[in-house]
């Protein structure tokens, strides 16, 4: 009995050391590198997400400064909230708890993907 559990104590040991993985980062030295940084300026390109709600719509700026649309959508948003009686004797003045917010404007929020 005593024998099974020492073998079954090795056996847990060397599963778990077994399933432990070394971890090595090797660093490699880089050569000519203002030539590789020159070459993935180049190569890279630049996206941007912008939103833009109720109205408001500057996109024109992007599109100036080079950008280009690759994604446009939009979707109803909510621009302002007002708050009215929730009955007709209620004063919301002097009662917090009858008064209801509900929207006041409703209207579009676009997004643009933009990559330059």
């Amino acid at each position: 009995m005593i024998r099974l559990k020492q073998i079954s104590q090795i056996f847990l040991i060397v599963i778990f050391l077994s399933s432990c993985k070394t971890f090595i980062k090797k660093e490699y030295p880089i050569n000519n590198m203002e030539e590789n940084i020159n070459e993935n300026n180049n190569s890279e390109k630049n996206i941007m997400e912008i939103k833009f709600s109720c109205e408001k719509d500057g996109i024109s700026e992007y599109l100036d400064d080079g950008w280009i649309i690759l994604k446009e959508d939009s979707q109803e948003k909510i621009c302002t909230w007002k708050s009215v009686p929730a009955t007709k004797d209620c004063d919301m003045e002097k009662d917090k708890g009858c008064k209801i917010t509900t929207p006041d404007k409703i209207g579009q929020e676009k997004i643009y993907l933009l990559e330059k």
